[in-house]
């Protein structure tokens, strides 16, 4: 049986961050890299798996608001490379970009339950602190524009702004 190592890649948004670090929390996004691939997830306005592929630790393909923060091995698995494909394409039923909520159903939600599946261990408690703070101090939520939340409020945003000009 396989035994491939099972990686953890943390990506600070520093933009945001230099707000929230103050606070006690950051806001990440994380990815899973097994066999030479990084799945992670993200939202967007389909009806389909928000679930990507990129190059491990590959930050410029996120975004440039994307830093590499920290990589760390959080176990192995015993799983093929074919087997990580079909959890893969299961996890996207459930994992739909329209589907993305920053607090409720976000990347390291993904990060945290693919994790479990393939070695048993969760992801550090710190990579999704701010969506678990939400659970108990809800008014968080409102304080944040609503196109940061949903892929549906920002397209609504677009939208109008598309239509205003």
């Amino acid at each position: 049986m396989p035994s491939e190592p099972v990686t953890l890649n943390v990506y600070d948004m520093y933009w945001t961050n230099g707000y929230t670090t103050p606070l006690g929390f950051g806001v990440y996004h994380s990815g899973i890299e097994v066999y030479g691939v990084e799945y992670a997830f993200g939202g967007h306005p389909y009806d389909c798996s928000g679930i990507f592929e990129i190059a491990p630790k590959d930050s410029q393909e996120l975004g440039e608001n994307f830093k590499l923060k920290e990589s760390s091995v959080v176990g192995t698995t015993d799983f093929g490379a074919e087997d990580i494909a079909q959890i893969i394409r299961c996890l996207g039923e459930k994992y739909h970009g329209k589907k993305y909520h920053l607090f409720n159903k976000n990347c390291n939600h993904f990060t945290n339950e693919l994790s479990q599946t393939l070695c048993g261990k969760e992801i550090p408690p710190w990579v999704n602190r701010l969506a678990s703070v939400t659970g108990y101090m809800p008014f968080i939520e409102r304080l944040l524009p609503k196109e940061w939340i949903t892929p549906h409020a920002l397209q609504e945003a677009l939208d109008h702004r598309t239509q205003a000009s």
